[in-house]
């Protein structure tokens, strides 16, 4: 049995990130903060193949008390997908000490501790992939992201260092994603509204935004043997929006 574990796996982009391991035919526990709806709601939508398993990726302890229920029910994943992520947003001189700490410790150090909870076990078993799921934001900065944009520029330099330290066994990959058709995006730069809509769009080469099916899509190739050449890289998915 293939074993795969996605933090914030059961809303927005993880909610089809799990939903698509799961259509592979892993078995995948999805890791969740605290929406308990959602977390059911994508049990049921993964057939069986899905366990929600609550775990606040800010908090070192709950991260080793998770991996430690992982590896003892069912051995080494064979795949982590570092996905959970918060933003604070605000300007840089209006941000708060928690403001950063929070962001930081969810999105760079909970995808630390995580790794290395799972790590170990999957060196010992020969093998595995890591998809860290980052933003394009970690390579273009923006205005009122400071905290976000670091923790995710982090995150890019901590998947070349895992790639080179775990080599051959495991491999290692970013995933970055763009305008992303999700609630949480939709509120942050409010694409309600059809002018900003627009406007957002006009920079985009494809003309339309990301859908959470496009990153499924993405990890896909990452966690499966036709990226077995590939580690240690860095995969936008954004219809062009940054060429760099």
């Amino acid at each position: 049995m293939t074993i795969s574990v996605v933090s914030g796996g059961t809303r927005g982009i993880g909610r089809a990130l799990s939903l698509r391991l799961a259509a592979l035919g892993h078995r995948v526990i999805a890791l969740y903060r605290g929406d308990d709806r959602a977390a059911q709601d994508t049990e049921r939508a993964g057939g069986g193949r899905i366990e929600a398993l609550r775990c606040d990726l800010a908090r070192p302890a709950d991260i080793r008390t998770v991996g430690d229920r992982i590896t003892g029910t069912y051995g080494a994943p064979s795949v982590l997908v570092n996905n959970a992520g918060v933003n604070r947003d605000r300007p840089f001189l209006s941000m708060t000490a928690e403001d950063w700490d929070t962001v930081l410790a969810t999105n760079l150090s909970g995808p630390f501790h995580l790794t290395r909870a799972l790590a170990p076990a999957m060196v010992r078993a020969g093998g595995g992939s890591i998809v860290n799921v980052a933003s394009t934001t970690a390579i273009r900065p923006r205005g009122n992201g400071a905290n976000y944009c670091a923790s995710k520029a982090g995150l890019l330099q901590f998947t070349k260092c895992l790639a080179l330290e775990l080599a051959p066994h495991v491999r290692v990959n970013a995933l970055l994603p763009g305008f992303t058709d999700t609630e949480e995006v939709t509120e942050r730069y409010r694409l309600d509204d059809p002018e900003r809509l627009s406007a957002v769009l006009d920079t985009i080469p494809g003309r339309r935004l990301g859908t959470a099916e496009d990153m499924a899509d993405a990890l896909e190739f990452l966690v499966t043997t036709r990226s077995g050449y590939v580690t240690g890289q860095q995969l936008i998915v954004d219809g062009g929006h940054f060429m760099g």
